[in-house]
């Protein structure tokens, strides 16, 4: 088992730490709470750190009429060094006035790349495991710039959307991906595309992507059709290192892996730029739980971890990792939906006695 630090922000001269916490809907209520307690846990490995209490979400757009209120964005950009995001409930039909709080966030604080880890808890510590492998995803464009219409055609009803692939973007994320690659034992970078039907966006993302291999020569590249990676992903996970995908391809790639884990409730992700970083379970909002205390806080531990991993707290996010790797290979005490029948505290403490 191998955790890569990311692209560490410069530490050094920074005496506190002060964190966003932004539950936002459904379980976001139970999970961020979660993470906050193990970063306390961690106690001394990091400087006096405080806690700053953001809104945004559906919730708070049913209550006030705004998803994402600009002062919620104004305290992360000038008060706060990072955050942690919960969970967002977007409705799946069209409500006026709404969008993701979450993609604006992405967008406001120029937080390109959507960072996964995917990695499996072999039972005996020091064994390899199964799935050790990272999805970069292209966090500001693709589809998610939300360019859609519907007009009426001669066949009725007709929508359209707009897919955007710029080589600025593309470029950064594939820098992005090869640091991460080349700071890895494998040292195998995957580029995902469909860019034998969309020559031209995707095209424009794989020539990118792939112009930047002369200034890493250590790694080595592969490509994969978005098609056949989804196939190889669940034959044959051990091939993937690290991949880099487009916005939608690595949404999708980055759930489906989970599912070789175990479950969305363990794999955590961060949003990161080059001056801030946000981190945020990859499961949803789970309505259906909220408020039973079965929710499973790991995805969101670990995604605190990540963040101070990124932030070059090395030392404290091992012991938060190392702590919910010892509560999982245990195995007494997993959430429902790792087939177990622990409550969410009874996880969070034990992994806080771990640390």
């Amino acid at each position: 088992m191998f955790r890569a630090p990311l692209r560490s922000m410069a530490t050094s001269a920074r005496k506190s730490l002060t964190i966003g916490l932004i539950p936002a809907d459904g379980i976001g209520k139970e999970v961020i709470p979660a993470a906050r307690t193990a970063i306390e846990a961690v106690g001394s490995d990091l400087p006096p750190t405080r806690f700053v209490d953001l809104i945004a979400g559906f919730e708070t757009f049913t209550r006030t009429g705004v998803a994402l209120p600009e002062e919620t964005v104004e305290s992360l950009q000038n008060e706060c060094d990072c955050a942690l995001f919960g969970s967002v409930s977007s409705p799946s039909k069209k409500v006026v006035g709404y969008s993701s709080p979450i993609v604006a966030l992405r967008k406001k604080l120029d937080l390109y790349a959507n960072i996964r880890p995917v990695l499996s808890v072999s039972p005996n510590p020091g064994e390899s495991s199964a799935v050790d492998m990272i999805v970069v995803r292209e966090n500001t464009e693709c589809l998610y710039i939300k360019q859609e219409q519907q007009t009426i055609g001669e066949h009725g009803k007709e929508a359209r959307a707009t897919r955007l692939i710029t080589e600025r973007a593309s470029s950064r994320i594939g820098r992005m991906a090869y640091e991460l690659a080349k700071a890895r034992p494998r040292k195998h970078l995957t580029i995902i595309h469909k860019s034998n039907v969309l020559s031209v966006t995707d095209g424009l993302f794989r020539e990118s992507v792939r112009a930047l291999h002369e200034k890493y020569p250590e790694v080595t590249v592969a490509e994969q059709l978005v098609d056949s990676a989804v196939y190889r992903l669940f034959r044959e996970p051990q091939i993937y290192d690290v991949m880099v995908a487009p916005n939608l391809y690595g949404d999708i790639l980055s759930d489906a892996a989970a599912a070789l884990v175990g479950s969305l409730g363990v794999v955590p992700s961060v949003n990161a730029g080059d001056n801030f970083v946000m981190g945020e379970p990859v499961h949803g909002s789970a309505p259906d739980i909220f408020g039973q205390n079965i929710a499973n806080p790991i995805a969101s531990i670990r995604s605190a971890a990540l963040m101070l991993r990124h932030l070059g707290y090395m030392k404290g996010a091992d012991r938060i990792d190392l702590a919910v790797d010892s509560v999982v290979r245990d195995g007494q005490l997993l959430t429902p939906d790792l087939g177990g029948k622990a409550k969410t505290s009874e996880v969070v403490e034990a992994i806080v006695k771990k640390i």
